[in-house]
């Protein structure tokens, strides 16, 4: 199996681009004794409108962290490309997105400045809901200045980012990508010594830069790590998962459902029989549950912007979670479909390429545009 996936047919990657408030706490504080909002489908997820929704029942499934002792909901909200709207667009789905995810437990939400208007509308949401402080905000920073060790651009960016989100301190910054990492992260080590910030991270989203996270985490650098990882791409697994869970640190996965390129895959497929043994109502569920089923995961990270897709989402936080025989099944499950081992190969996001369409496209496009 190709564990290296490429996207080249689409320059839409953020490293090659440029270089409800009383709910929400009762959720949190009794461990999510409350209920979750499903659906019972058993093939690729479904259309807008077209799910029909159940309720799952039992406890939000949480994760402690060793190094901080932070304790956070094992699935999280993505929003990279899907919350991307141009200004004006209607934000109703989006909306709906983030309340489903909040009233389901939820409280982990990941943004970042260069993800168009995604942390507008993620701020607007919050804090019309009244649950602003109470998620923990997982955010991104990737420039300096104009000189070596001079931090007027990433101070810039913190205060946008905390303006646009209206919090007065973020909880979690990364270095975006592992841009300028040997700048970003003593810069960040630095806010949370002063008390700028909560927690220091780095991100990646490419196998190519997994050595690289793993020297940061070697070297006791950051508090949390953001890592792609799902049931195809497993690279993560060789060095980075084991080396954060010797020394405790968070891990939040990005691409879970590699960007709908996995449930293309099993489209028109339905769930295997064994998916009932760990609670999986739908694939997105399946998906999901394989990363979660990892001891290093602390938080999944599952993006859309389609209110039905979300209620499939949620439901993978509550119910039974796979063990590492499962898992392995799983796997090989998935590696008896056509088309699954050369999935690195599909764009991202197939068949909803006019979907994405906010300032990042607009500026990529125009780009393109001028090049040609």
């Amino acid at each position: 199996m190709d564990k290296t996936p490429r996207d080249s047919a689409l320059i839409t990657d953020r490293r090659h681009f440029l270089g409800a408030a009383t709910a929400i706490g009762a959720i949190v504080a009794t461990a999510g004794h409350g209920t979750a909002i499903g659906v019972s489908v058993a093939n690729a997820q479904t259309s807008a409108g077209g799910a029909a929704r159940t309720t799952a029942t039992g406890p939000v499934l949480t994760r402690t962290i060793g190094r901080t002792n932070e304790s956070l909901p094992a699935l999280g909200l993505g929003t990279f490309l899907t919350f991307d709207l141009l200004p004006g667009r209607n934000r109703d789905a989006l909306r709906e997105v983030t309340r489903t995810y909040v009233h389901a437990g939820v409280r982990v939400i990941d943004t970042s400045p260069l993800y168009g208007t995604s942390e507008v509308s993620v701020g607007g949401f919050l804090s019309a809901m009244g649950v602003t402080d109470q998620m923990f905000i997982s955010n991104k920073i990737w420039s300096t200045g104009n000189y070596l060790a001079d931090e007027s651009h990433a101070l810039a960016s913190m205060e946008q980012s905390k303006l646009r989100l209206w919090r007065d301190k973020i909880d979690l910054f990364h270095c975006h990508s592992l841009v300028n990492v040997d700048a970003i992260v003593p810069l960040l080590r630095a806010w949370k010594k002063e008390g700028r910030i909560r927690y220091v991270g780095a991100s990646v989203h490419e196998n190519d830069y997994h050595h690289i996270l793993a020297g940061l985490i070697d070297k006791d650098l950051v508090d949390f790590i953001q890592v792609n990882y799902s049931i195809f791409n497993r690279n993560a697994e060789e060095r980075i998962l084991r080396a954060a869970m010797d020394k405790g640190i968070g891990v939040l996965t990005n691409m879970p459902l590699e960007k709908g390129r996995l449930h293309k895959i099993v489209e028109g497929r339905p769930l295997p029989d064994f998916a009932r043994d760990i609670g999986a109502e739908n694939w997105s569920q399946f998906f999901i549950k394989w990363a979660m089923g990892h001891p290093a995961v602390t938080t999944v990270l599952a993006a859309t912007s389609n209110p039905d897709h979300a209620a499939e989402n949620v439901g993978a936080l509550r119910g039974s979670q796979p063990d590492q025989s499962m898992r392995q099944r799983m796997a090989r499950h998935m590696e008896t479909i056509a088309g699954f081992t050369n999935l690195a190969s599909m764009q991202w996001y197939p068949d909803k390429q006019s979907m994405y369409q906010g300032v990042i496209r607009r500026s990529q496009a125009a780009l393109r545009q001028r090049m040609s």
